[in-house]
């Protein structure tokens, strides 16, 4: 038998997959039965905020955030579902149940890394060419950019079933993925990293600017306290960056890694076996996103806790609107773009 048949009968066999002993499965199912239900609670949460303020339902930055969170929510539940019914249950399914679920998961995690790129290149036009963000990045523009993010995502994601798999093919398989062609996840491993790139870039581009900045203002203004102000406000700016610098290549490094390995070489037990708990920290980077691209806006936070006052019964409003446009009004704060033209903070994260 050829070696592509070999590796073509191999990828067919499920069994081959299963690698986790008993103790990892437990520790494996719980884990995902903790932090999924949880990544789903703060993903809703972030939608609901958004959904009841017609402020940052207008901005097209929250758009963004909205589609992160809803690409997290459906990645927590495909993920945890097929996860432990795989490791945990050893359920086989017959390949194309088996290719729509991996589908699923796919979809999930590629459209939240979409959505984190599209955040980011929001948030370099801001820093870029603050006074021509407003008319580069629009109402219009954002929902067409989602629009398309998430239909490329989903031809991508689901062509094993398509006929794209080592089955139909009769090719040499993942030894990661069942059914999963080696040229198929080579190219979607190209096509992840080049976007991790990108955020990477982006962010880097923000945090250097950041740091000049601050340097700026040690030199000139470090002695007034209106520089001091800015000069606390770009410190915090570049902490929350590479913060987000610092997650990303802790969640998505490792798994990317492994693969890597598989397209170019041989996995071995350990490594599947280590490759199994490393895809546990993208459902990580699920729970950890809404804390820093939603939780962490001054204005995700000021409807937050009028939500949380209305539920606690402490004031009455006089309109049915749980956030009205008068009370928008009163709590307006400056745009991303102004801020960054005032060169008082690039964006609104505190």
């Amino acid at each position: 038998m050829s070696s592509s048949s070999s590796n073509s009968a191999k990828c067919l066999n499920l069994t081959e997959y299963m690698i986790l002993t008993d103790s990892q499965r437990i520790a494996v199912a719980t884990f995902c039965l903790i932090v999924g239900p949880l990544n789903v609670i703060e993903n809703l949460t972030v939608l609901f905020l958004i959904l009841i303020s017609p402020n940052l339902r207008r901005k097209p930055s929250y758009l963004f955030i909205s589609s992160l969170a809803t690409a997290d929510i459906f990645a927590s539940i495909f993920f945890t579902f097929s996860f432990v019914d795989f490791h945990m249950f050893k359920k086989k399914d017959p390949v194309g149940l088996f290719l729509f679920k991996l589908g699923g998961v796919t979809m999930a995690f590629t459209t939240s890394v979409g959505s984190l790129l599209l955040t980011a290149y929001d948030r370099y036009i801001c820093i870029q060419k603050p006074t021509e963000y407003k008319h580069i990045i629009t109402r219009k523009r954002a929902l067409v950019c989602l629009l398309v993010l998430w239909i490329v995502n989903l031809l991508i994601s689901f062509l094993p079933l398509t006929g794209w798999n080592c089955e139909y093919l009769q090719t040499a398989g993942s030894e990661l993925f069942p059914y999963v062609d080696k040229k198929y996840l080579a190219c979607w491993v190209t096509f992840a990293v080049v976007q991790l790139v990108l955020i990477i870039y982006a962010y880097s581009h923000i945090l250097c600017k950041a740091h000049k900045h601050t340097m700026y203002m040690n030199r000139h203004l470090s002695q007034g306290r209106t520089g001091q102000a800015r000069l606390r406000m770009d410190i915090k700016l570049a902490k929350t960056f590479g913060l987000i610098l610092t997650i990303l290549a802790f969640c998505w490094s490792p798994v990317l890694t492994i693969m890597i390995i598989d397209v170019i070489g041989h996995v071995n037990t350990g490594q599947k076996s280590v490759f199994a708990f490393f895809s546990m920290l993208c459902l990580v980077n699920c729970s950890v996103n809404p804390l820093i691209y939603a939780l962490r806006s001054s204005e995700m936070r000021k409807v937050f806790q009028k939500v949380v006052i209305k539920c606690r019964g402490q004031i009455k409003t006089p309109d049915s609107s749980l956030v009205s446009d008068s009370q928008q009004r009163s709590v307006k704060q400056e745009t991303v773009c102004e801020i960054v033209d005032k060169q008082v903070i690039p964006l609104k994260i505190e």
